[in-house]
């Protein structure tokens, strides 16, 4: 008999650590890649402390960190040896709070900053829109592009349908700034069925609704978002805001559900309720929202702190930059 018959063979661990602060696809993607190296992949997120020492303020808090890092799908544990990953392109927390601080900048400077007025225009959008989402800025900020390809979707998708008999729950929203108030709901919604449907409003549809400097996010980075989240099985992209009976049918949906915590909560009072026909099949249930958080919430709190994250921007810019100058081509996922 074999010494190493009947035991079990040893796993291999991985450990990622990381502030995962505005937790966009590239952080997903990086878990990913990370969890690909071994049977189980644990994760440690820096405290706040730790980051208000060395970067200012995170945007978002460590409670709300640890729900977004638990929620995706590749991630086994939260709480060595080393291998580099691929840095994902087109993507990091300092482009996307860059995003934000170009859609302000121009009024700022007029408004003397004033945080009331730099908000109303993530509301109303008073300037153009930023399109050069590949140059560094006059301010130093550089804004990526970002390019999708099929993939990358392939690679976030769970591939797999579902069941004959499965009952099939139908959320949609923008879900911009991907963030842990659309992980909970996310959650709550899986659990009243067996598979679920989450439909991403293209841009256009955002914008008009939301303002000209919205969303922060692009269609194909907000699905990504989505993706990767351990509570959902598969995304329409671009789905349409009306929710039709067509619709309902062709994806054998059995419910549909909307938050009552979400930047459209007065969508019964709009011309056309595009929750009518689910409304009259007797499949619409509201949600209670587990967390008081929105896309508006993470957006005040850049605007609450605009300097310092303007301050810290400026900071990381020099690296970025070094990095897009140097950059070379890095086999991987």
């Amino acid at each position: 008999m074999e010494e190493n018959q009947g035991k079990e063979e040893k796993k291999i661990r991985v450990y990622m650590d990381g502030c995962f602060d505005m937790m966009h696809y590239g952080h997903c993607n990086a878990l990913r890649q990370a969890r690909s190296l071994g049977d189980e992949l644990v994760v440690g997120v820096v405290s706040d402390a730790e980051i208000i020492a060395n970067k200012g303020p995170p945007v978002t808090p460590l409670h709300e960190r640890m729900i977004m890092v638990k929620a995706v799908k590749w991630v086994d544990e939260k709480a060595s040896r080393y291998k580099q990953i691929k840095r994902t392109e087109g993507v990091s927390s300092t482009d996307i709070v860059g995003r934000m601080l170009l859609c302000t900048r121009e009024r700022s400077i007029s408004d003397n900053h004033n945080h009331s007025s730099l908000q109303r225009q993530f509301s109303h959008g008073h300037s153009p829109k930023f399109e050069d989402r590949g140059s560094v800025t006059r301010a130093g900020t550089r804004v990526s592009h970002f390019l999708p390809t099929s993939r990358r979707i392939v690679q976030f998708s769970n591939g797999k349908g579902p069941g004959p008999d499965a009952r099939i729950v139908y959320i949609d929203g923008a879900f911009d700034l991907f963030h842990a108030g659309h992980v909970e709901i996310l959650r709550v919604a899986r659990g009243l069925g067996d598979f679920l449907l989450v439909g991403i409003h293209n841009d256009q549809t955002v914008s008009a609704k939301r303002g000209v400097h919205r969303p922060i996010m692009n269609l194909h980075e907000r699905s990504l978002s989505v993706l990767a989240c351990r509570y959902v099985d598969e995304v329409i992209i671009g789905a349409p805001s009306e929710v039709s009976k067509d619709m309902i049918t062709t994806f054998n949906i059995s419910l549909v559900a909307h938050g009552t915590v979400a930047e459209n909560i007065e969508y019964e009072k709009e011309l056309c309720n595009p929750y009518s026909v689910p409304i009259s099949m007797g499949i619409f249930k509201v949600l209670e929202s587990p967390l008081d958080i929105t896309t508006t919430t993470i957006i005040r709190r850049i605007v609450a702190n605009h300097e310092a994250y303007q301050k810290r921007n400026e900071k990381k810019t020099e690296s970025e930059k070094r990095y897009y100058e140097d950059k070379t081509y890095v086999s991987g996922d």
